[in-house]
């Protein structure tokens, strides 16, 4: 049955590619990528539900689909989905008919690797997949074809190659450290690396998981490493923004996990929840105040990212099963909000013509629908109840008070609220400010902008109020996998 739905799951952003490419129809474009992310929708909850049985293992132990690699199907396809979606709406506004084959193309390819990643068992495999995500959405980064979207697409590669290249120093360091344990030739999956990882030396084990933090963690978007992200999520369509930030960093953020789990109980342990607790308490707190001084509406919510990734590595850090499922309660949820707040930005950007947060004036006048939505997302994006950020914020908050990093809770609310004031400083300004003398035009497809809104908000509220058992259930078996390396 999981053979099945894997080869479905793949199967259709396949497809939505190759039709995309070979029959070059905008119309059927669109329709095909839609199609092809709610079937991946559809299939990713019951090949989590299948993962929970029991780790899937395929193609000589090269493709496994274990517990934490369904979690973050799930995730990217939602965001999959939801963009998809906005994206009729959206693109069709760029008078770029006879380019969107191209851009759906891409589009789904780009939901096709990271995917992929999310089955790699075997860990230089992995790294591939990672690195094809970034050649596929560097052409995506710079769709518009403009300056400032192809300088974006340059610094993006440039930086982020770098950083990968990083991973895939500390990856060749983890399997020779190995070869010393399991012999000069093994199966490089995850759990032979953490079988051996107690009996690598030392200081050999602590610098390759620097290395791989380091280069997973430039790809996600940790300071210091992230100075890619703002350009390259403020540059993009709105579509791609919403899938960089909802979808991208979490796979990036799968790498890092995953790392943390190959050396659980080795003796560097201690320090590496160490090293990603500083990584993630640095980027909130960088991205914090970034966000305060932001002019830019896409680069605040390109820095709400960073800040929101940091978070995810407080939790992963702090660790334990409060940690663990905080961090990953926070990848969907943060995975739907920024996906909504990227949508109002587009509409808003489109509408008024600019960028800049001081163009933007008196929202609920030309937007009373998605407006308001985007209002109510820019609150929950803020960490405010009753929305789903609130409760897993909350969840690695009291995670890291029964940790021994009881400091990085501290600095960790005092920015949560410079985060609350100064991000919905912004929103005063564009939705209460007197507006200058501006006749803001109205945009077709209004359906499709304000439709993947609504399906991105209500679950946001839903989550916020009610946490669902079964979802705790799936945390907890995922913390119990990391805790006691891969399966």
């Amino acid at each position: 049955m999981a053979e099945y739905l894997l080869l479905i799951l793949f199967a259709a952003p396949l497809a939505a590619v190759v039709l995309s490419f070979a029959v070059r129809s905008s119309r059927l474009s669109e329709y095909v990528t839609v199609l092809a992310a709610i079937t991946d929708f559809v299939i990713s909850i019951p090949l989590l539900i299948s993962a929970l049985g029991g780790p899937i293992t395929l193609a000589h132990n090269y493709i496994q689909v274990d517990p934490l690699g369904a979690w973050v199907i799930v995730c990217i396809s939602i965001v999959y989905t939801l963009a998809s979606i906005y994206a009729i709406g959206y693109m069709r506004l760029l008078n770029e008919d006879e380019r969107l084959p191209l851009f759906y193309g891409l589009f789904s390819g780009f939901a096709f690797t990271m995917l992929a990643a999310c089955i790699m068992n075997n860990v230089g495999v992995f790294w591939i997949a990672i690195e094809l995500t970034t050649l596929i959405s560097t052409f995506l980064v710079g769709f518009e074809r403009e300056a400032e979207s192809t300088e974006a697409a340059w610094k993006y590669i440039v930086v982020v190659s770098g950083g990968i290249s990083l991973a895939l120093l500390g990856t060749v360091l983890f399997y020779w450290g190995g070869s010393f344990v399991l012999g000069p030739s093994y199966a490089m999956t995850w759990a032979a690396l953490h079988k051996a990882a107690p009996e690598v030396y030392p200081p050999l084990l602590l610098v390759s998981f620097l290395l791989v933090l380091v280069g997973y963690g430039t790809k996600a978007g940790l300071a210091p490493m992230h100075t890619w992200l703002p350009d390259a999520h403020s540059e993009s369509p709105a579509p791609v923004s919403a899938m960089l930030s909802g979808a991208l960093l979490n796979a990036s953020m799968l790498g890092i996990a995953r790392f943390l789990g190959v050396v659980r109980g080795a003796s560097i342990d201690g320090f590496a929840h160490s090293a990603v607790v500083g990584f993630g308490i640095f980027s909130f707190v960088i991205a914090s105040l970034f966000i305060v001084r932001q002019t830019g509406i896409k680069r605040l919510m390109a820095y709400s990212s960073v800040e929101h990734i940091g978070v995810q590595a407080l939790g992963l850090g702090f660790g334990g099963v409060f940690g663990v499922a905080g961090a990953l309660y926070h990848m969907l949820n943060h995975s739907l909000n920024k996906s909504l707040m990227f949508f109002g930005a587009g509409n808003a950007m489109r509408a008024y013509g600019t960028k800049d947060i001081p163009g933007i004036r008196r929202v609920l006048s030309v937007f009373p629908v998605s407006g308001t939505l985007w209002l109510l997302g820019a609150v929950g994006i803020a960490g405010a109840p009753p929305f789903a950020l609130f409760l897993s914020e909350f969840t690695i908050l009291r995670a890291g008070i029964g940790s021994r990093y009881r400091w990085a809770v501290i600095v960790f609310v005092i920015f949560l609220i410079v985060v609350f004031i100064g991000f919905l400083s912004h929103f005063r300004a564009m939705y209460f400010d007197e507006a200058t003398e501006q006749e803001v035009p109205r945009l077709s497809g209004t359906v499709w902008r304000t439709l993947p809104m609504w399906l991105a908000f209500i679950p946001l509220l839903v989550l916020g109020l009610w946490w669902p058992h079964s979802l705790w259930d799936v945390f907890a078996r995922i913390c119990h996998d990391l805790m006691g390396g891969a399966q």
